[in-house]
């Protein structure tokens, strides 16, 4: 089995080199796509001086988002990928913690796994965005998840091939989840010990939550038109 990683990267010079050595010698791991998304700190140097015959990445001219990292990442990845995970580049050491989610995959026990992370350790007031991805994705499908959110997911090859592009904006995992649980692929979230910045209770938090719901409720919607729910 050959595994993929795709990483995103926007402004993560504080935490990109900790996330890469949380995961680089993982013998299940074979090889390491960072895209990084138009970062004006010092995240493309890190990763120029960063040693290791696993890691390639790309540098995104301005900010695109994350859709289009992952699509670029998905574009360099090697053709004989098994297996693609998706991670967040904020996770430091607590990355190493993806081999929870890969080897389920490896191991036929579902096509997708998602990585569920325990209860914050401060009350970051996410709770109606939580909500909204988590009631959409079951009012639409069925399926009860709690993740639904999360960005650290691993994909049978297959799965990722149906998509020929990837959503955009903060809905991306909602609006691909939804399509993998109507296509009819099997989907399970997995317990993870990892950590990555969370949100706080300032002005600057709840702004990123609103725009958070706001993008979860136009790929909600888009979704059920597509699907005619």
């Amino acid at each position: 089995m050959f595994t993929s990683v795709i990483i995103p990267a926007y402004n993560e010079a504080d935490r990109i080199e900790n996330t890469l050595n949380g995961i680089v010698d993982i013998d299940i791991i074979d090889e390491i796509v960072v895209i990084d998304d138009g970062s004006s700190d010092s995240t493309v140097e890190i990763l120029s001086r960063y040693k290791s015959d696993k890691l390639k990445f790309w540098v995104q001219n301005s900010n695109q988002g994350k859709g289009k990292a992952l699509e670029k990442g998905l574009e360099l990845c090697n053709s004989i990928s098994d297996i693609v995970v998706f991670l967040d580049a904020d996770l430091g050491n607590t990355s190493s913690e993806v081999v929870k989610i890969i080897m389920p995959v490896i191991n036929n026990e579902c096509d997708v796994a998602i990585a569920r992370f325990r209860p914050a350790k401060k009350k970051g007031g996410m709770g109606f965005v939580k909500r909204l991805a988590r009631d959409s994705v079951y009012e639409m499908t069925g399926v009860e998840l709690n993740s639904t959110i999360s960005g650290q997911r691993a994909f049978k090859k297959e799965v990722i091939d149906r998509f020929s592009k990837i959503p955009d904006g903060y809905g991306v995992e909602v609006g691909m989840t939804i399509d993998i649980l109507k296509w009819g692929y099997t989907v399970r979230e997995y317990i993870v010990d990892m950590t990555h910045n969370e949100t706080g209770r300032d002005l600057k938090g709840f702004i990123h939550r609103g725009k958070q719901y706001l993008h979860i409720k136009r790929i909600v919607n888009k979704k059920r038109r597509e699907w005619g729910n």
